[in-house]
């Protein structure tokens, strides 16, 4: 009896603030299937990489960033039968996050590259819409129980610099005063710099960098 031939990639949900939005990075097939596309930065694993290594090379390759400078965890496993015209397709779909991250550029299968509101997507190639609505939703949920958000700041950040992560990632405005208290009196969530910025404008507001919790107890609420 012979077996299928079964291809493996990875493909990246790229997440960055920009302009107060959440965008995703998304890519321009410039080859068949889907040519002239929009679909999530990915590619095929080769035989002598496993699958995080894989995924780190594609985000260097599509931001020119390593991975000891992103947040890069795994989603999802997805492997329908016809979700590739090409052959049979397992994909390993990771969630990579980072503060200011570069103008992406486009690799040797992609026509273009840019960062797209994720509130303001093209229709995607593959089950790419898929891939990156879970991912989305993981990194909302984990906002709420981990620091996950500071991924999305520099190594020091005001706690406006904060909310604002907040609110581009959940959609809705966190109360300021609310939050304030509930971030700064979260056991290890955040750890005062002693330095201060007046970059928000107004009075000099206190810098912070991410504290040592993996968790937060309670979680914050939105």
């Amino acid at each position: 009896m012979s077996h299928p031939v079964l291809a493996v990639t990875v493909d990246l949900v790229v997440l960055t603030v920009r302009g107060g939005a959440l965008c995703v990075l998304l890519v321009e097939r410039g080859e068949e299937p889907f040519l002239g596309r929009w679909a999530l930065p990915g590619g095929f694993v080769r035989p002598d990489e496993d699958l995080p290594g894989a995924a780190a090379r594609e985000l260097a390759e599509e931001t020119g960033l390593p991975r000891g400078l992103v947040h890069l965890e795994q989603v999802a496993t997805h492997g329908a039968p016809d979700r590739d015209p090409r052959q049979r397709v397992v994909t390993v779909c990771y969630l990579a996050l980072a503060p200011d991250l570069p103008v992406p550029r486009a690799g040797t299968d992609a026509a273009d590259a840019r960062w797209v509101p994720v509130a303001d997507l093209p229709d995607l190639a593959f089950d790419h819409d898929v891939l990156l609505a879970e991912a989305v939703e993981r990194a909302r949920a984990k906002l709420e129980y981990t620091p996950l958000a500071t991924a999305f700041c520099g190594e020091e950040f005001t706690v406006a610099e904060l909310r604002r992560v907040y609110e581009a990632v959940w959609g809705t405005a966190p109360d300021p005063r609310n939050f304030h208290r509930k971030v700064t009196g979260a056991t290890g969530f955040l750890e005062p710099t002693g330095a201060t910025t007046t970059r928000d404008g107004g009075r000099p507001a206190g810098l912070f960098r991410r504290g040592a919790a993996a968790t937060l107890h309670p979680p914050l609420l939105r």
